[in-house]
């Protein structure tokens, strides 16, 4: 009898000495991916071209990655063969490679320069296919039509295609401002207190059609067009349904969809028809660029907090982008990277790569170094 007893109890402490190591096994697991999830990443958008030898982007990405940086964002002018030269470069450097694309506005697009119907019209009726508002390389294609909006989904698909890169992240993903930052104006010898006609888009004969199949009524005849929510939402939604079938698009590849947007929801819906909360996306990087707003360094926590808040139920990664040129001093630097990861961002990106000098990368890595 006492013998059946210590076989019973042997076989009781080894399934709970198992339990317990399953137990403990599980624990790591989900320990180690916090820790990974809670990771806060450093990137940097950079342009490329052709003419720049590969021995030439080794040397800029070694300086990024030696001072912390994890990815680099790449315009590459939506060449998908120059992607596929220097991506490997960056990833052998231990870098993370986002395609960077120029997405509704296509500056110098042989293609669609071919199609002057493809562009947005302002309700002015002036197209940006030979007006352009604010600055020559505005030419905007519109988002409701579907020959331009496959245009650009052929591009993002063309990229979204390259081996080792982690997403395909649109810019100008929007329209045209309607409201530039405060910061901006006096460049432009510009007063923006109302919607003016010659910067709000778009009016195109399909966009009216559209709209008036839905609402029944023509928005070039609307009084007040900045006061008719169904027209306001009819371009909103155009801008939304062209990043969901981005979505769609990448994730076939098996590469996520990431964008630059405005520096939060609320905002950037009231500046340039964008509402980044609405979409179906992987991640966002709001351009927190407080020196266009007037704003001070503390305004880069507001901004990032509002962002992370609308966003927090969604699945959506926040990465704070800030401007190199607005910040006078390393300290204020330094303190816009804390107030980005204190606020919920996990992970903060730089504008541009090569404006970073040797003082800002040293700070780059020393406050990563903090952060551990």
């Amino acid at each position: 009898m006492n013998l059946h007893k210590l076989l019973f109890f042997a076989v009781v402490l080894t399934i709970f000495s198992c339990e317990t190591k399953e137990e403990k096994k599980d624990t790591t697991v989900i320990s180690e991916t916090i820790k990974t999830e809670n990771v806060f990443e450093f990137g940097v958008w950079t342009t490329a071209n052709n003419e720049k030898s590969n021995e030439e982007y080794a040397q800029e990405f070694e300086k990024y990655k030696s001072a912390g940086i994890d990815e680099v964002l790449i315009n590459t002018g939506t060449d998908p063969e120059l992607l596929k030269r220097i991506a490997p470069i960056a990833t052998e450097k231990g870098l993370k490679v986002h395609a960077w694309i120029m997405a509704m506005n296509r500056p110098g697009d042989t293609i669609a320069l071919k199609h002057p119907e493809w562009y947005a019209v302002s309700r002015e009726g002036k197209s940006c296919f030979d007006t352009r508002p604010y600055v020559g390389y505005y030419q905007w294609l519109c988002p409701t039509r579907e020959e331009s909006r496959n245009h650009v989904l052929s591009l993002v698909e063309g990229l979204a295609k390259v081996d080792g890169i982690e997403s395909v992240h649109l810019d100008y993903i929007r329209f045209s401002d309607i409201f530039l930052p405060i910061g901006l104006l006096p460049k432009y010898d510009l007063v923006q207190d109302e919607e003016l006609p010659e910067f709000d888009f778009c009016y195109c004969d399909v966009c009216v059609s559209e709209f008036e199949k839905m609402h029944h009524k023509n928005p070039r005849n609307i009084k007040n067009t900045d006061i008719d929510m169904e027209w306001k939402q009819f371009r909103l939604n155009a801008v939304r349904n062209v990043v969901n079938d981005a979505y769609k698009i990448v994730h076939k590849y098996n590469k996520k969809l990431t964008a630059a947007v405005f520096p939060y929801p609320e905002m950037a819906d009231h500046m340039v028809r964008q509402r980044w909360d609405k979409w179906t996306i992987n991640e966002v990087y709001p351009m927190i660029y407080h020196g266009f707003y007037n704003e001070e360094v503390d305004w880069i926590g507001f901004a990032t907090k509002q962002g992370v808040e609308d966003v927090k139920d969604k699945g959506i990664g926040i990465n704070t982008g800030i401007y190199m040129p607005d910040f006078k001093s390393v300290e204020d630097f330094k303190q816009a990277i804390l107030l980005a990861k204190e606020n919920g961002a996990k992970g903060i990106t730089f504008f541009d790569g090569p404006a970073i000098s040797e003082d800002y990368l040293k700070a780059i890595k020393e406050t990563k170094e903090s952060l551990k």
